[in-house]
């Protein structure tokens, strides 16, 4: 595949960087359609998504400094390789760093918390659809062996240098898949997201079905660094997936019981 992207005599432009940055843009320019659908104010939510792509880059690569902390004492320039590093560790403090940010934005704006997941769910498939492109072009979360006609083949060392992916071996484009899944979520929560019936029944599918998305996925991406519980048969993005799947089942259930007591609640009898 190709890592690189353009290349200007000494200057490179990373297929995962470019990609990733591309899916942030979409996003950022969907979530002001989207905030106007789920009634929350335009400017906060272009605010929270910042902030929290802002802390979701300075968590990771905190972390990844401090992890690598003696590499960096004795060879300082690895700094500048930063960018091109990519681990599912890395995605989950990023993500952690991220929700903790926004849920402090959300408090202190004192912001409806389930309107404004509805409003980040759409632009967040889309923007993770993108970056999974970016990540079959560079060899990021590389498949398995295939034997199947549309299986990817990398031949460029620096997709074993920066990702890791093998060379010469025919492998499941299992980004592909999970793109293909992303864009098909994020378009279908678009067009529901008007139609909603009531705060955080978008954000609730969006949890289930990214967490199906994901725990299919996995089935064909290699674990090399991404864990193994319980003897090998889930991984660690799987375990994540099970637990999105339990959160969004919550919310809608959540979302559903509330519904169904204020209907109660509203229906009066009288005797005579």
């Amino acid at each position: 595949m190709h890592p690189v992207l353009f290349q200007f005599g000494a200057l490179i432009v990373p297929s995962y960087g470019a990609l990733a940055a591309l899916g942030v843009l979409a996003g950022l320019l969907l979530v002001q359609r989207t905030a106007r659908k789920a009634k929350v104010p335009v400017q906060h939510m272009w605010n929270l998504s910042v902030l929290s792509l802002f802390v979701a880059l300075a968590g990771s690569r905190v972390l990844l400094v401090a992890v690598n902390w003696s590499l960096v004492r004795t060879h300082p320039d690895w700094l500048l390789g930063l960018a091109m590093v990519h681990h599912p560790l890395l995605a989950a403090m990023g993500t952690a760093c991220a929700l903790a940010a926004a849920a402090l934005y959300v408090r202190w704006q004192h912001m409806q918390w389930d309107a404004v997941a509805d409003a980040a769910a759409p632009p967040l498939a889309i923007g993770l659809a993108f970056e999974q492109i970016g990540a079959l072009l560079s060899g990021a979360g590389f498949g398995t062996p295939c034997s199947m006609p549309w299986a990817v083949t990398y031949t460029d060392p620096l997709a074993e240098r920066w990702s890791g992916a093998p060379m010469g071996i025919a492998l499941h484009p299992v980004q592909a898949y999970s793109a293909l899944a992303f864009f098909t979520i994020g378009f279908v929560l678009l067009m529901w997201l008007p139609q909603r019936q009531q705060r955080g029944e978008v954000a609730g599918v969006w949890l289930m079905a990214m967490g199906a998305a994901i725990y299919c996925t996995e089935i064909w991406r290699d674990r090399e660094g991404r864990g193994e519980f319980f003897n090998g048969t889930l991984d660690g993005p799987q375990i994540a997936a099970i637990l999105l799947v339990l959160m969004g089942s919550a919310l809608l259930l959540k979302r559903n019981l509330a519904v169904i007591e204020q209907g109660t609640n509203s229906i009066g009898v009288t005797h005579e």
